[in-house]
């Protein structure tokens, strides 16, 4: 084998390990692998976009420290305003160093708060709903199930290039293929686990669809990260994850699909 795929093979195993054991324990052990992940990502977010060691990255990071907190303690119904308050953050911070701040610095301080805590926190959402350890895992079979159907399915049926200038390797046949075979994986997954999704209705109906289109929206996620990397001039966002790069490198499509399997299961457990 070659040193690479060792490489990645091996940080695959110990993700997926802490993943397991979080999602498992869940509560302060899921919340604090939720912190380190998500203040981990948004630092990579603002090296890439030069905004590291700014005032105003401080106002982000301090921001989304103040979201996370409201999170764990359970303010739902304050967690809005939460946001609210990062954003003041933000522009007091844009206020108090103009001219050296730009605005193209504030708007990129407070979509990195939205693009990696706000999002990722959508996972400890998830794992708190009732049978949420059984639940969480769509994220995964919908983003990195996609991922690798996607790859195997372009590199054997790809013809027609998806977005050429962004990503050349990319076709609509492996993008099809990723989200048919997402399909397939919540299919499986809901046949062996059907009594543990007992609040989803029928799960055989349920989790193909909201499987697919989970992996529509990771390939949005995983092409618009290509697409800030382009833009910052980076070929990854970091280094912590040997053999993936960053946080946001192996991150990506989960971030942006968290969110929709989040309120997909809402919707479904309403109508069920």
């Amino acid at each position: 084998m070659k040193p690479d795929f060792l490489i990645r093979l091996r940080s695959s195993v110990i993700l997926m390990t802490l993943a397991i054991l979080s999602f498992y324990f869940g509560g302060l052990a899921l919340f604090l692998m939720l912190l380190f992940v998500s203040i981990c990502g948004l630092m990579e977010f603002y090296r890439g976009a030069e905004l590291w060691k700014t005032p105003m990255a401080a106002a982000g990071i301090m921001g989304s420290c103040l979201y996370l907190e409201a999170l764990w303690l359970g303010w739902d119904s304050w967690l809005v305003f939460v946001l609210f308050l990062a954003l003041l953050m933000v522009l007091g911070t844009f206020v108090f160093t103009f001219p050296k701040a730009t605005h193209g610095q504030a708007a990129a301080a407070i979509f990195g708060v939205l693009y990696v805590p706000f999002c990722l926190s959508f996972l400890f959402r998830i794992r708190n709903m009732e049978e949420g350890f059984y639940l969480v895992w769509l994220v995964f079979l919908a983003s990195w199930g996609c991922d690798t159907l996607a790859y195997v399915s372009g590199l054997l049926l790809g013809k027609h290039k998806m977005t050429p200038v962004l990503s050349p390797k990319k076709t609509w046949e492996g993008a099809m293929g990723g989200v048919l075979g997402s399909a397939l994986l919540g299919w499986i997954y809901a046949l062996i686990f059907q009594p543990h999704l007992s609040l989803l209705g029928n799960p055989l109906l349920a989790l193909p669809l909201i499987c697919a289109l989970g992996a529509m929206v990771s390939q949005i996620g995983d092409l618009a990260a290509s697409a800030f990397k382009r833009s910052f001039g980076i070929k990854d966002f970091g280094t912590l994850i040997p053999g993936h790069g960053g946080i946001l490198d192996r991150f990506d499509s989960v971030i942006i699909t968290a969110p929709l399997i989040y309120y997909g299961l809402l919707l479904l457990q309403a109508v069920s």
